[in-house]
């Protein structure tokens, strides 16, 4: 199912790129106000802020609701800043349009669950609103997509996607892993829809923004949204991965917007090269695949388990030491070849339950 999406032609004072900024949370209107003015004053053109929050446990501050709403509309008055809020129920929808907001987002958890995305979808027909849609808290790129399929079924045109990054068991240096593959697959399968980057989520520290920012350009992102507050560690929510207005300015100041075009002069000959290379890998892999076969039917002569795990883990081991010789990323090396042990294990398969 192809979408069908028209611009967004958000406003911007970036060539490349829109930039979507706000607390986390709407607190109290004077704190919605302030930084607001403070964005504004700073060439900020779309205001967000989160009016009902869903915490990962029960006690946190979950927003104020609709009694925030009339503080986002006047934001609206008082700036000319469009404004963007988090919506999870048919209510939320119903309310957010009727005080003018914007721009609507879908939250991770909620993009995790199609009875909620359909339900949102029912709500949102008719209607001429923006809607940016975050990834699932799980890396799968079908869900995501199918939140997308789901909103835009409902005549929503003005479609954009959120890549805040994926939940992992074990901490790590980000707060979520940015898998950069899975957003980069999503562009690719739909290369008109708009993909927006959240370096807060993703990052869950302040001091990790601003890299994370410029690789997401660097990506061809098409805008960013990132979490200001005017008093940052007094926040109520999420106070760790906020930064002020002042400094988001500096972090955008000295971002490179990159030409996006294409060059086909310059780089002809090497992708020609690279193609070349291709499809060495290819014949080189169709080579190892048949020695592996070979392989397949000797243990079944044998009568040998296909997974040899002390050879298996010899694989892994000395080719990630020499990739990272050769200046690869040894995680690079040992996914690459365990997609390809994963193939090798299926042509045995075959050959054994021949």
């Amino acid at each position: 199912m192809e979408l069908r999406l028209q611009p967004l032609n958000l406003p911007s004072d970036q060539e490349r790129a829109f930039i979507i900024a706000g607390p986390c949370s709407a607190e109290t209107e004077e704190q919605v106000i302030t930084t607001a003015k403070q964005l504004a004053g700073k060439g900020c053109h779309i205001f967000r802020a989160g009016v009902w929050k869903p915490r990962t446990k029960p006690g946190g501050f979950e927003g104020h609701g609709e009694p925030a709403l009339p503080w986002m509309a006047r934001v609206k008055k008082e700036t000319g800043m469009l404004v963007a809020t988090e919506v999870a129920t048919p209510e939320h929808v119903e309310l957010a349009l009727k005080y003018g907001i914007d721009i609507l987002w879908v939250g991770a958890r909620t993009t995790a669950n199609p009875f909620a995305v359909q339900a949102l979808a029912d709500a949102l027909k008719g209607t001429d609103v923006t809607v940016l849609v975050k990834n699932p808290v799980n890396p799968d790129l079908e869900l995501w997509i199918g939140a997308l399929q789901r909103i835009n079924g409902a005549g929503v045109t003005k479609l954009g996607a959120v890549h805040r990054g994926f939940s992992s068991y074990e901490k790590k240096l980000y707060r979520n892993e940015p898998m950069w593959q899975i957003p980069i697959e999503l562009k690719r399968r739909l290369p008109e829809l708009p993909v927006v980057c959240d370096p807060s989520h993703i990052s869950g520290r302040r001091d990790l923004i601003a890299p994370l920012c410029q690789q997401a350009l660097d990506l061809g992102f098409d805008g960013l949204i990132v979490e200001s507050h005017c008093d940052p560690d007094k926040a109520w929510s999420d106070a760790a991965q906020q930064v002020t207005p002042e400094v988001l300015d500096f972090i955008v100041s000295r971002l490179i917007f990159r030409d996006t075009s294409e060059h086909p002069d310059t780089l002809k000959d090497l992708r020609k090269e690279i193609d070349e290379i291709d499809n060495d890998l290819i014949d080189l892999l169709a080579k190892r695949m048949k020695i592996c076969r070979s392989i397949g039917e000797y243990k079944k002569e044998n009568g040998m388990t296909i997974v040899q795990t002390r050879r298996y883990s010899e694989i892994l081991d000395k080719r990630g030491a020499q990739g990272s010789l050769l200046g690869i990323d040894t995680l690079c090396i040992k996914n690459i070849f365990e997609h390809i042990h994963e193939e090798s294990v299926r042509q045995q398969m075959e050959i054994i339950n021949r």
